[in-house]
């Protein structure tokens, strides 16, 4: 058992473990939010994630995504997956530098009941939503720019969808993108996942 697993046991009963062991979610896109929800995952014990994102490191994304000078111009889930595992040598990672078309989302997801869904662009976020096989649990985030601005918040929407976000707040040159409410938004991603994984609902 390595350090954070052993530092996780003071903290979590047996079958709280068993079922961030067993659990498998996707994260779709590596920035702010994708980079920041997958080591919140990580930290909480959360063993076997799917990370797909088609963009290197950019001098731009130091301020906000879980990356370092060392990352630019490496592929963001190469750069994440080796910061990851020094974290927890133990996770299972499997790795997609591609780009998510509707075509083959639910391929590069097929083993995942849980999907966080941390894509900037609205058309990409609609298709994804769209491309989904029916009966994951989707995660999405939704106005996290900023600073200060409305409390961040989290809706139901069904019994398979939880968005994330104060729901107001795009990114403009009023609103840059900046790693507390970035961070804020990604924690709160992690932790919607967590609920369902500590749940037991992973189907």
């Amino acid at each position: 058992m390595n350090a954070l697993r052993s530092g996780l046991a003071r903290y979590l009963t047996e079958r709280q473990i068993d079922l961030l062991d067993r659990a498998r979610v996707g994260i779709a896109g590596a920035g702010g939010l994708g980079s920041n929800a997958a080591f919140a995952l990580a930290r909480s014990g959360v063993r076997y994630l799917t990370l797909v994102d088609k963009d290197t490191v950019d001098a731009s994304n130091l301020n906000r995504q879980a990356y370092f000078p060392d990352d630019i111009s490496q592929p963001k889930v190469h750069a994440l997956a080796r910061h990851l595992r020094a974290l927890d040598p133990e996770l299972v990672l499997t790795l997609h530098h591609e780009t998510l078309t509707f075509e083959n989302a639910s391929r590069l997801f097929h083993d995942c009941p849980i999907v966080i869904e941390a894509f900037d662009d609205p058309e990409a976020k609609a298709m994804f939503l769209r491309s989904l096989t029916p009966g994951r649990f989707l995660i999405c985030a939704s106005g996290i720019a900023g600073f200060g601005g409305p409390p961040m918040i989290r809706r139901r929407f069904g019994k398979n969808a939880v968005i994330v976000g104060d729901f107001t707040t795009a990114v403009d040159a009023a609103h840059p993108p900046l790693a507390p409410r970035v961070l804020e938004a990604a924690g709160l991603l992690a932790d919607a996942a967590l609920c369902r994984i500590l749940q037991g609902e992973l189907s």
